[in-house]
């Protein structure tokens, strides 16, 4: 997989409420749906004079002055830097074949493919700080898509969104609930997406996960996925 076609689903399976062309940037209108919605990038050669197009365009829009910076942009990268604009939150992307992840079936009844979402699941997500703003974004995303709901000691425990573009499934907002965690949920919830992800025509089922996640790292390492990409933001200082 390209860095242009992963690059590419991340987008499609995860969209913005608009977007648009300024100078050498893309702005996309996030809506509040969080940072992969709402950031800028670039398109050409980007220069510290394009700096005031990209900042007027996120002010018009209520938000941050917000850019992704992907693989190979390290020139961008160090001219953000230099303006004074931070990093956060570096995201490694991680992929799957997925007729390896659906090898093994979870476990009868503790997984379902489900939409739209039951009431249960939006309060899953609503737990998780995935509020109407980044479920809106759910509903923007083009079909095929579903959402897997996990179930473990007979209790709704997690939920997760799937999308594909192309021949791969993202599985975006993974949740599982505190209380009903150490149950395997998330493992079975991915198991599942997996074989969703195939009977649409599903080649590799993907993540992203942002590098201080251990937890969820390890989780998706035990699964066979492996590290095919990253970037990261930068935001500028107020």
């Amino acid at each position: 997989m390209t860095p242009g076609t992963l690059y590419a689903a991340i987008e499609e399976t995860w969209p913005p409420a608009a977007r648009r062309r300024v100078g050498p940037w893309t702005i996309r209108d996030g809506q509040g749906g969080g940072k992969r919605v709402s950031s800028a990038t670039a398109e050409a050669p980007v220069t510290a004079r394009d700096l005031p197009a990209l900042e007027r365009a996120a002010a018009d829009l209520g938000q941050d002055p917000l850019v992704m910076i992907r693989e190979g942009e390290e020139a961008l990268d160090t001219l953000l830097e230099t303006a004074g604009y931070d990093i956060v939150d570096p995201v490694q992307v991680l992929t799957v074949p997925a007729a390896e992840l659906a090898s093994e079936a979870p476990p009868p009844i503790s997984t379902f493919t489900i939409w739209p979402p039951l009431a249960i699941m939006e309060e899953l997500w609503e737990e998780g700080g995935i509020g109407p703003a980044r479920r809106a974004v759910m509903e923007r995303a083009a079909a095929p898509k579903t959402a897997v709901l996990g179930r473990s000691n007979d209790r709704a425990a997690g939920v997760t969104f799937v999308a594909i573009h192309e021949k791969t499934a993202f599985c975006h907002a993974v949740e599982v609930t505190p209380r009903q965690r150490r149950q395997k949920t998330a493992c079975h919830m991915m198991r599942k997406a997996a074989i969703w992800a195939q009977d649409q025509g599903a080649e590799t089922v993907a993540v992203l996960v942002t590098e201080a996640n251990t937890g969820a790292r390890a989780l998706y390492a035990s699964l066979g996925m492996e590290v095919v990409g990253h970037y990261h933001y930068r935001m500028k200082k107020e």
